[in-house]
């Protein structure tokens, strides 16, 4: 038997740790899903294989990823079994690299201005450590 093992506890929570990230993760991602499909079917945005192009687009696209990072941050700092703030910058840490990855391969294919990618990987940190702060009130620390 572990000692991890020996203490259920201690092994609860570490499940609720990853849970609470998991979810978070999962938000982001249906709600940035989502949010494209509403767009595209509203005749918004052009379909994903045209790609974007237009700065309007493209800004508005980034604020309301901005937003649903936020949110996913607050959420996986609400559903963290301890250490809010910390499950909220695991989760945004976990976003920059995925988002990075992306940017390098998105990039060379053309399918937006360069600085679109980019700027999802560097806002997604400080977005989820917000959300996790305006969980835990507590800008003053």
């Amino acid at each position: 038997m572990t000692r991890l093992e020996s203490d259920p506890v201690k092994f609860m929570n570490i499940l609720k740790s990853i849970g609470a990230v998991l979810a978070g993760i999962i938000f982001i991602v249906m709600t940035h899903t989502a949010a494209d499909r509403i767009f595209e079917a509203l005749g918004i945005f052009p379909s994903p294989d045209q790609g974007l192009h237009i700065t309007w687009m493209l800004v508005t696209a980034l604020i309301y990823r901005i937003i649903f990072e936020i949110a996913g941050g607050y959420l996986t700092a609400a559903l963290a079994p301890s250490s809010p703030t910390l499950h909220a910058v695991i989760l945004g840490v976990i976003g920059t690299v995925i988002s990075a990855a992306a940017a390098i391969a998105v990039i060379p294919m053309g399918m937006s201005p360069a600085w679109y990618p980019v700027a999802l990987a560097v806002t997604a940190l400080p977005a989820a450590w917000l959300g996790g702060k305006l969980k835990t009130n507590s800008f003053a620390q």
